[in-house]
């Protein structure tokens, strides 16, 4: 019997469609292989079968009616623990929130339906979705399924280990600092996280975010394959009018120079020697598919946008946000905020404001720079993915843990869209880089990254490691 859940969204999504698979098959074989590895990795956290059969069932329904059931017919995807799925809990991974269940669902999880996506289950998050390792006192620890020692990234490492593991060919993630391409770099797949306002947002369920979140934090999707991220993100980006940041920008802009910048050391920052082979084969490989690279010594700011990013995360309603991590008291969540004090605390209203205005010169300045370039290429973080739970061991381990993913961090502070690519891995440990492209130009990023992905080998999912 064919093992469907190795297969691809884009390949499930053409059987079902022409009926040589049954949505219900897929299903049946998404939820044994999750029964069987999700034991082992802790990824999927909540899942519902009789659900999950009666999505799929309604699929094959309406196939035998002659209806159209959408792009991502029968596909199996994980959602978020931190964006509203009717009927199911908006944890975000803290006990507080264990009783918050949705009345309706987040734009997102409405599109994916209206897509014709089967919602497989939950997937893990770090309390309060706060940083790159993935444990929480509500649901407990994920683990990488590559190497139960490196963490598997966070906060979306539950959909990164998910995908990994075969767990769902489309994961659903979220991304403020780093936590769709984190995850996605940590478990060896690919993770998009759109420009703002591509993808719809709102949680029902919820107050409305603060500021900071609304312009920089964005929904995006992890998969094995670029194809997969382009068919997701098409789903993912329709329309809804509860979000008064959503732009209804086209998915493919003006064709532009196959021409990418390589920065190896942005800002000054120190990579280690896996980092700069695998920018270096990446670049090798766009040069083969007919990309002009350009090796450039550094950007626009880096650095100073991670600083800045950090202080518009966390410092409107730090305090709130320390009295909530302390009613909680996660260790995970209060070390990054007790880490982060010096940067989030004590900022007034004209401090913010400076914060805002100097976001728009940097954009400006980003914006000018991805005139040039279609693509930058850059790291993801300057070391491999870390081991885990290395920001709790002590503060020289927290810092070392910021400053390397400065490059991640960095990006969300002008909206821009950005794409983790896998490019294979050192010994069992995972390793890729990172694009960068002008804002609604994801189709650059895709484009790039499917340069890079063809010239090594395809992301099979993998048995996690026991």
């Amino acid at each position: 019997m064919q093992q469907t859940w190795r297969l691809s969204a884009t390949e499930l999504a053409r059987l079902i469609r022409c009926r040589e698979l049954s949505a219900r098959e897929v299903a049946d074989q998404a939820l044994a292989r999750l029964e069987t590895v999700n034991p082992l990795i802790n990824a999927v956290v909540a899942y519902r079968p009789q659900e999950v059969r009666a999505q799929a069932d309604a699929i094959d329904a309406a196939l035998a009616r002659g209806e159209d059931v959408g792009m991502l017919a029968g596909v199996p995807v994980t959602t978020k623990i931190n964006v509203d799925q009717q009927g199911f809990a908006t944890s975000n991974g803290v006990t507080l929130q264990r009783d918050l269940v949705a009345t309706a669902n987040n734009p997102v999880v409405d599109n994916l339906r209206k897509a014709g996506a089967v919602l497989l289950g939950r997937s893990n998050a770090p309390a309060f979705s706060y940083r790159w390792f993935t444990s929480n006192l509500l649901h407990g620890h994920t683990s990488n399924p590559h190497d139960r020692a490196i963490t598997p990234g966070g906060s979306s490492g539950g959909a990164a280990a998910a995908v990994a593991a075969g767990i769902g060919a489309i994961a659903h993630g979220t991304d403020i600092a780093g936590s769709i391409r984190y995850p996605a770099y940590a478990c060896g797949v690919h993770g998009l996280r759109p420009t703002i306002g591509r993808v719809p947002a709102y949680n029902p369920s919820l107050p409305d975010r603060v500021i900071g979140a609304q312009i920089t934090a964005v929904s995006g999707p992890l998969a094995r394959s670029i194809a997969d991220l382009r068919l997701a993100l098409k789903a993912m980006a329709q329309p809804d009018a509860r979000d008064p940041w959503y732009v209804p920008a086209p998915l493919e802009g003006p064709v532009r120079e196959k021409r990418a910048a390589l920065c190896l050391r942005p800002d000054g920052l120190a990579i280690t020697p896996a980092i700069e082979s695998a920018l270096r084969i990446a670049a090798q490989r766009l040069t083969e598919a007919g990309w002009q690279v350009e090796e450039i010594d550094t950007t626009p700011p880096l650095a100073e946008a991670a600083e800045l990013q950090t202080k518009l995360w966390l410092a409107d309603g730090y305090d709130a946000m320390l009295a909530a991590a302390e009613r909680e008291g996660d260790p995970g969540a209060l070390a990054c905020l007790h880490g982060n004090r010096d940067l989030a605390q004590g900022i007034d209203l004209a401090g913010f404001s400076k914060i805002l205005t100097r976001r728009a010169t940097l954009t400006r300045q980003w914006q000018l720079f991805l005139d040039d370039y279609a693509v930058l290429l850059l790291p993801v973080s300057a070391e491999l993915p870390f081991p885990d739970q290395l920001d709790l061991r002590d503060q020289p381990s927290f810092r070392r843990v910021w400053q390397a993913q400065m490059p991640q961090v960095a990006i969300p502070f002008m909206g821009l869209p950005a794409l983790a690519v896998a490019t294979g891995r050192v010994g069992r440990v995972p390793v890729g880089v990172q694009l960068v492209a002008g804002r609604y130009r994801e189709d650059l990023c895709l484009a790039a990254g499917e340069a890079i992905e063809a010239g090594g080998g395809a992301i099979a999912p993998v048995d996690p490691v026991a």
